[in-house]
């Protein structure tokens, strides 16, 4: 009897495999359209080609950067045909540094292609549109960063200290004198800071720096081993020439060279002062961040007599303006440190209606006592993960208005398909620009249940 056989067919061994493609290649492509991160696509030798600086219509000469099974990620270097939407970077480091990845492209073409990836995660992943779209909510192009990391590595074989940024997918680092995005009382730090680094009697302690602006120009130096006094003195010098404090991160947290010295900033609209830490998350757009809040308040419209749920809640850069507005807040975060600094925050700012909590937002929240009482509103600021232990809950809290700030759109579509199955509908949508010069893409969006 014929033996049956079950219709699958495999390739037998010693079959045909495609040729790597070597890192380092140059091939030439033709672009045929833009990926969510702004990198153009091409398709050639069977694979699909994502080629960071091209534009769709381009033919470009580019450089692999490495491939895997069916993909190919490369570099353009070389424009042979341009696209009559491409702009002249505005800043020569653009297509070295790793830091602003769509600098070719208009400010205009930049917010479009954040829209588009915003729309396309609802629809591939909640399968709806919100009932309206909010216009983008906009700041400066350039100018704008108000915290940096700047690498350090000590080149042994050379025995000199390379100072800068990293190279676009490498661990290059890229020297730069001047830097567009950057707020402009960093930029003279910025300047001065390479020079001063090789003057050290040891740079080789140096790890990396970080520079911040807000309530005064900082400069935290990341030391892997001990710094001797004469270096110690050599920058502390260099931070009150340019009028900033000087903070040292050791094998601990980080402190301020003078203990009185303190980081904030302002948010004017609501006449409020955060103080915060290297290391606590802050928003680095200022201004977007003010706008940011302003619209969180206004599409989540808390009353004078409503109790408001504040998760994820950082330094109370949200709870504190919530306060002005709401007869209760109640604000929970995962990091006991920050929320120990936000309720100093809401005692320097005189507000009594405020409660903190620590959890583990991973965790059951109907079972804890602050949220006992049922809440008006919820507003959450999760990390890049989403919040779906917490979305899977919500609706047990009795919120009917919700407002859902996002620095991810795969994971906050995905959210919104678990509100939608708890009776919520999105009634409104929105970007954020809050890193222009690159493809990141941050939102808001607003969920009501009747």
């Amino acid at each position: 009897m014929a033996k049956k056989t079950s219709g699958l067919r495999f390739q037998p061994s010693g079959g045909v495999r495609a040729a790597q493609v070597p890192v380092g290649k140059k091939q030439t492509l033709s672009i045929e359209r833009l990926a969510n991160d702004g990198r153009g696509i091409a398709f050639v030798l069977g694979r699909t080609w994502f080629v960071s600086g091209a534009l769709p219509g381009e033919q470009v000469e580019a450089r692999v950067l490495g491939a895997r099974s069916q993909v190919v990620e490369a570099r353009s270097e070389r424009i042979l045909s341009a696209s009559p939407e491409r702009r002249v970077e505005p800043c020569a480091h653009a297509r070295t540094c790793g830091g602003c990845s769509v600098q070719h492209m208009s400010h205009a073409d930049q917010l479009a292609l954040k829209q588009r990836m915003l729309s396309e995660q609802f629809s591939r992943l909640a399968n709806l549109q919100p009932a309206e779209w909010a216009p983008p909510l906009v700041g400066p192009e350039f100018g704008y960063r108000r915290r940096a990391r700047i690498a350090v590595r000590w080149d042994v074989k050379h025995k000199r200290l390379d100072v800068g940024f990293r190279a676009a997918a490498s661990q290059d680092i890229v020297a730069i004198a001047d830097c567009p995005v950057l707020v402009q009382p960093l930029q003279p730090i910025l300047r001065a800071l390479p020079a001063l680094l090789r003057a050290l009697e040891y740079p080789q302690a140096i790890g990396h720096i970080e520079l911040f602006y807000g309530s005064a120009s900082a400069v935290l130096v990341r030391h892997i081993a001990a710094l001797g006094e004469a270096d110690l003195a050599r920058l502390q010098a260099f931070c009150v020439a340019h009028d900033g404090q000087l903070w040292l991160h050791g094998s601990g947290a980080p402190q301020p060279f003078e203990p009185e010295q303190s980081l904030g900033y302002h948010l004017p609209r609501w006449d409020l002062q955060l103080a915060y830490r290297p290391g606590d998350f802050v928003q680095v757009n200022a201004l977007v961040n003010e706008a940011m809040v302003a619209q969180a308040l206004d599409w989540l419209a808390p009353q004078a007599d409503e109790r408001v749920l504040d998760l994820f809640c950082g330094l109370g850069n949200f709870a504190l303006p919530l306060a002005r507005q709401a007869r209760e807040v109640v604000a929970v975060e995962g990091v006991q440190a920050m929320v120990e600094r936000a309720a100093q925050n809401a005692a320097s700012n005189g507000l009594d209606n405020l409660h903190f909590f620590q959890a583990d937002l991973a965790n059951s929240l109907v079972e804890s006592g602050w949220a006992q009482g049922g809440f008006a509103a919820v507003l959450l600021d999760p990390p890049r993960d989403g919040a779906l232990q917490v979305v899977r809950q919500i609706g047990s809290l009795g919120a009917k208005r919700l407002v859902y700030v996002s620095c991810n759109p795969t994971t906050l579509a995905r959210d919104t398909a678990e509100l939608l199955a708890q009776g919520y509908r999105l009634e409104k949508a929105g970007i954020l620009d809050m890193f222009p010069q690159t493809a990141h893409v941050e939102a808001m969006a607003l969920f009501v249940r009747p």
